[in-house]
């Protein structure tokens, strides 16, 4: 397996903006990084399973991938939409209590099955890194695992981001968060175009 364009493949599509990075940003300047960390794990959660269904059921995908890619693609638009709408809709005055970590860690979880480009990311690197070089369900677990676990990193260290400049986004949340419905409505024509 070609190591280094696996990684570079891995790294550059995990860390560059997208659903679950724009949404551990927003999250970690509004509610801090403790609770984003929820989050990130939710997607960790979220992006292993998906991965290792990607890796179990390859050659089905690919069969089935021109019948369900449109619906997919408009549920997961659809979702980005809403995301983009509840961010550019928030309160100053929310309360940091009442978001739940059973739900942020549900929300990252159940973004994966509904953001396009994690699937197709998964759907990439599974055919096109992982099964013409590996075949036991072992290495299929392993490279879940450490997608997962890219994942997880790629949106703390966005949520890091998010957290750090919570004093100074604070003064400008309004404008914040006009920036990141407008990145989450991007993201979601961009996957209409491709």
């Amino acid at each position: 397996m070609p190591v280094f364009s696996f990684l570079l493949f891995v790294v550059i599509t995990s860390f560059t903006p997208g659903p679950n990075n724009i949404m551990a940003m927003a999250l970690a300047n509004k509610h801090g990084l403790k609770k984003s960390i929820v989050f990130c794990l939710g997607v960790g959660i979220g992006f292993f399973v998906i991965t290792l269904l990607c890796s179990l059921f390859n050659i089905a995908l690919t069969k089935v991938m021109p019948i369900i890619e449109r619906p997919l693609t408009i549920v997961g638009v659809g979702y980005m939409l809403y995301l983009a709408y509840k961010i550019l809709t928030s309160k100053d005055s929310d309360n940091e209590n009442t978001v739940s970590t059973n739900n942020l860690l549900l929300i990252g979880m159940l973004l994966q099955f509904v953001n396009p480009k994690g699937i197709l990311f998964a759907i990439t690197v599974v055919a096109t890194f992982i099964l013409p070089y590996h075949s036991s369900y072992l290495s299929y677990f392993l490279f879940s695992l450490f997608l997962g676990m890219v994942g997880m990193m790629s949106t703390y260290s966005w949520g890091l981001f998010g957290s750090a400049f919570q004093k100074l986004l604070l003064q400008y949340r309004r404008q914040f968060n006009i920036v990141m419905a407008i990145l989450l409505v991007y993201s979601a024509f961009s996957i209409l175009v491709n």
